[in-house]
């Protein structure tokens, strides 16, 4: 592991049976980086977000992370029976689990939420509360698994805001899977997509954030091109 890496994967490989979903990938990611990955359904962008969370170990090659790993995904994953803070509190250690959960809604703006049932929130009131779970564990690398898939257009840019926010006060490491280029070029240092079981193309985004989609056509159509789809398509 080099000292600018927060993870690393060498020549991974992960079968489904006869099928092979993962075929030799190489992938760094540095300390604080924000790395977006797309690639079509079925194309092992999940695969590959569970084998650096630790969730999947029967695989061939290397998957090494330096540090603490949190992963939020398309679906909050609350627990019902547990009030919102709870929720957040689940496995920490510490002596007040409270103070620390209600800190980290704070962040999300949902610290008045804390004593709510999960039930009652609204879709993106429920996905702050799965980042806010995710980065109280202040984790060195942080896997968003389609985190924002669910929402609604006004809600999901809100929470781009958000996420663009959180990510800058902490730094971690982020990968981020999406099926959304606008997506993925709004939030992302580097764009990457997953074809054949390996990264088949890499777009560095050089626009300082906060960024528009008018500013980035050119960069737009070449990964929507890396992807298979022409631009006339996805308009």
């Amino acid at each position: 592991m080099t000292g600018a890496d927060t993870a690393r994967v060498r020549g991974l490989v992960k079968q489904f049976g006869t099928r092979r979903v993962l075929d030799g990938l190489e992938l760094s990611i540095r300390h604080g980086e924000f790395v977006a990955l797309l690639g079509r359904s079925g194309s092992g962008k999940s695969t590959l977000l569970r084998v650096l969370a630790g969730m999947d170990t029967d695989i061939q090659g290397e998957s090494v992370v330096d540090g603490r790993v949190s992963m939020a995904f398309q679906q909050p994953r609350l627990l019902p029976w547990r009030r919102v803070w709870r929720n957040i509190a689940l496995g920490l250690r510490t002596d007040d689990p409270r103070a620390v959960a209600r800190r980290a809604l704070a962040e999300v703006y949902l610290d008045e939420r804390a004593d709510a049932w999960p039930g009652t929130l609204s879709g993106g009131e429920a996905q702050r509360v799965s980042l806010a779970r995710a980065l109280v564990r202040e984790p060195d690398l942080l896997l968003l698994d389609e985190p924002f898939g669910s929402l609604d257009a006004l809600t999901r840019l809100a929470m781009h805001r958000l996420v663009t926010q959180l990510w800058q006060r902490h730094r971690p490491a982020v990968l981020l899977v999406t099926h959304d280029v606008d997506e993925a070029l709004a939030l992302a240092d580097r764009v990457l997509v997953l074809a054949g079981g390996r990264i088949a193309a890499e777009h560095i985004v050089p626009t300082a954030r906060p960024r528009s989609v008018a500013r980035q056509a050119e960069l737009r159509a070449r990964v929507l091109s890396d992807l298979g789809v022409d631009d006339h398509e996805a308009a």
